[in-house]
């Protein structure tokens, strides 16, 4: 199960996935308060959902490697989620009157690219499969 190169590659998704619920997203300076605060997972329950989500799919993914079609569908669904999980942090912004990206936002870079490298390891093991049966 680990040794497989998309399980490391889904193990990455979901420690940086959870590492984003710590580390900032955005800093500046809040609207309502004008006080400077930190966008992080923790910061708001519409980020936070999706983002214990998607660890915990990428997570979950990972054990489901008997069912190699589930596993490409949970992949792709988990890069959707980063998808929206971007666009929740990035509406989360606008409540900001200035302020700056944070050098950990890449992090979610990292979560896709990761996902999509072990759909490719999982298609790889897909076909193999698939070659090896036809052989018999």
């Amino acid at each position: 199960m680990i040794q497989r190169i998309q399980s490391v590659w889904l193990l990455i998704a979901s420690i940086v996935t959870f590492l984003t619920l710590k580390l900032s997203f955005y800093s500046g300076t809040y609207l309502p308060d004008n006080l400077y605060h930190q966008l992080n997972g923790t910061e708001n329950l519409t980020v936070m959902i999706p983002t214990i989500a998607l660890g915990m799919l990428s997570l979950i993914t990972i054990f489901l490697f008997k069912s190699r079609p589930t596993q490409m569908w949970l992949s792709l669904v988990a890069i959707v989620l980063d998808l929206v999980l971007i666009f929740l942090y990035y509406s989360a912004t606008k409540n900001f009157s200035k302020g700056d990206y944070a050098i950990t936002a890449a992090l979610h870079i990292i979560i896709i690219v990761s996902l999509i490298l072990a759909a490719k390891g999982i298609n790889k093991d897909e076909k193999l499969i698939k070659d090896s049966n036809r052989l018999r």
